[in-house]
């Protein structure tokens, strides 16, 4: 509050030299000085706005940050509070996806202030859900807890079904966070229903992600596979190869932690297909890892080997070293088990060549 009253000081007075200056020279102009004066400085405060937004949307969090501080600049010079609030709130968002939660916090709680006092009501239900959101990254539950509430019962009250639909979504992340997964998945299934309600299908596959994660924190590892298969029918439906690659990671992991190591090895051949046909490296090589790790269960132990020297052929071409060492601490390992100490001996030096990455 100390701070938005000190902005708002400080553009008033501003406001009042520029007053004077023009009084002083002539009376008679003061308007048609001052105004253009200040649809200038709004117009320019708007376009850096929607600069930092777009830039936003980009994924280009510190260029957002500069253009949103410049744009706040301007909209408080002019006593534009409506502007302020606005990007406020994008302060808030984007210090927030750079996890800058304590900076997501102050932005927050000045746009809330402002929002608030213009009765902005859709802006606030924004803003106390990225309040809840940092707050629950600092550990800080119970105010995660409070501030999502806040954002629900505002969004119902309002009947902001979108906002309803984020709130009981982040709400459900809180509720997961602080241990208490059945309050979480009540949650996330009331955002499922408004989710589908809407045709959102970017926030069904969050909220599925998040069912499935918070069955999987239970041990129930039926429904989370459901879930899963749920989110996995939605990226196929919505093409999305990507998301596909990284449903089926978690289907190999449920399937494994579950013991189910054949159903596990279906899964991540899958997901070591689609990551070759993308030219995803990193993928491709934690896929063959899984299928070295579940072949080696099932005791496939020349299967296993295989994987996990064809996984090192692809963290030599990438030059993750640190990776390269696991690797070979697993061969080495392999080896031993099979008896074959010579083989296990020129993996211990890294002496031994492999073929080259093919393509």
């Amino acid at each position: 509050m100390n701070d938005r009253n000190q902005a708002h000081g400080h553009a008033g007075e501003s406001l009042r030299k520029e007053r004077d200056t023009v009084s002083s020279a002539s009376p008679s102009c003061e308007t048609d000085v001052r105004q253009p004066t200040l649809s200038i400085r709004k117009a320019e405060a708007d376009r850096l706005l929607k600069q930092g937004v777009e830039q936003h949307q980009a994924g280009q969090f510190q260029s957002a940050l500069q253009s949103f501080q410049q744009s706040q600049v301007l909209y408080l010079e002019i006593g534009d509070q409506q502007g302020t609030e606005k990007v406020l709130g994008y302060l808030a968002l984007t210090s927030y996806n750079v996890g800058e939660y304590a900076e997501a916090i102050d932005y927050s709680q000045r746009s809330l202030v402002l929002a608030q006092k213009i009765k902005n009501y859709l802006s606030t239900v924004k803003v106390l859900g990225t309040l809840g959101n940092a707050y629950r990254h600092l550990a800080d539950h119970e105010r995660a807890i409070e501030y999502q509430q806040q954002s629900l019962a505002l969004a119902q009250e309002i009947q902001d079904r979108r906002g309803e639909m984020a709130a009981l979504n982040n709400l459900g992340l809180a509720h997961k966070a602080s241990g208490n997964h059945k309050q979480a998945i009540d949650c996330e299934q009331q955002a499922l229903v408004i989710a589908q309600e809407l045709n959102d299908f970017l926030v069904q596959g969050q909220v599925l992600r998040n069912l499935g994660n918070a069955f999987y924190a239970m041990g129930d590892y039926e429904q989370a596979i459901a879930y899963y298969k749920q989110r996995l029918n939605l990226a196929q439906k919505i093409g999305d190869p990507r998301l596909e690659t990284q449903v089926l990671r978690n289907l190999g992991n449920v399937y494994y932690a579950s013991g189910d190591h054949e159903n596990a090895i279906v899964y991540n051949l899958q997901r070591l297909s689609l990551s070759q046909k993308l030219g995803d490296l990193r993928t491709e090589e934690q896929a063959l890892g899984s299928l070295g790790i579940s072949c080696d269960a099932l005791g496939k132990s020349e299967q296993a080997i295989d994987y996990h020297e064809q996984r090192l052929a692809i963290v030599r071409h990438i030059q993750d070293f640190r990776l390269e060492e696991q690797i070979l601490g697993t061969l080495r390992l392999a080896y031993y088990a099979q008896g074959d100490y010579i083989k296990a001996s020129l993996y211990t030096k890294g002496q031994l060549p492999l073929p080259g990455l093919q393509r």
